[in-house]
């Protein structure tokens, strides 16, 4: 399994922007992100640390990609 690159908070949300979520709500160091498609609406919350857990960066990218196919997610996560 390819290893996950060390992203900050801010670095996924530039990633996920790029897949059309827009910034809908922001908290503290938590930012909550907001997409329409044909499978609904769907909403994540992304702590905007200065590096982001392994464990926490895995599961924003298991939520992100069923809805996000792999191939587009991959490059951006992680390393080739």
């Amino acid at each position: 399994m390819p290893k996950l690159r060390r992203l900050s908070g801010r670095a996924v949300v530039k990633i996920l922007e790029t897949f059309g979520f827009m910034k809908i709500f922001q908290r503290g160091s938590h930012v909550k992100l907001k997409r329409e498609s044909e499978h609904g609406s769907q909403t994540r919350t992304i702590p905007l640390h200065h590096e982001l857990d392994s464990g926490t960066l895995l599961t924003i990218v298991r939520q992100a990609s069923r809805y996000i196919s792999e191939h587009e997610l991959h490059p951006h996560f992680y390393h080739s």
